[in-house]
């Protein structure tokens, strides 16, 4: 598969006739757009739950692609990743940008028309503002009292 096309190889409009629970681990993982908003930092108020994006990014990241360097260890080296599955979206649902094809699927609304499940390639994701591509720094280069100080305004 070329690095800027979406695989080809999933039932036609799946995430239009399919539940999250009933997705391929191929179909499951083609919901991510490859924004990279996912993998900032972020900081929750404990009293309202509200979320807050940084442009901090885990340390992980890579900012030319908007995915994880180390996907398949990811875990293991950063044992606070969250790993979204369907049987604990409900939970993390919140968490998630209200772009994320995950967080939309599971609130009923429909995709972007600038997803790659519509466009057929990750690089509408960028044309479309949405992606955090060499837009963010990454954590090793911020001290946690400062996190406050990189919010990012338009991202909820």
């Amino acid at each position: 598969m070329k690095h800027d096309t979406h695989p080809t190889d999933l039932r036609p409009k799946f995430w239009e006739t399919q539940p999250l629970d009933e997705l391929t681990k191929p179909e499951w993982e083609a919901l991510c757009d490859r924004c990279g908003r996912c993998c900032l930092l972020k900081l929750e108020d404990e009293d309202t739950a509200e979320v807050e994006f940084t442009f901090v990014a885990c340390r992980l990241f890579d900012p030319d692609t908007c995915t994880c360097g180390q996907y398949p260890l990811r875990k293991q080296l950063v044992p606070g990743c969250v790993e979204l599955r369907p049987e604990n979206i409900e939970r993390i649902a919140y968490w998630m940008p209200t772009s994320c094809a995950y967080r939309l699927l599971f609130e009923g609304k429909p995709l972007a028309d600038w997803h790659p499940l519509n466009s057929g390639t990750y690089q509408s994701v960028h044309d479309a503002g949405i992606s955090m591509q060499n837009k963010t720094v990454p954590e090793y280069e911020v001290d946690e009292d400062d996190l406050e100080d990189y919010l990012v305004e338009g991202i909820n």
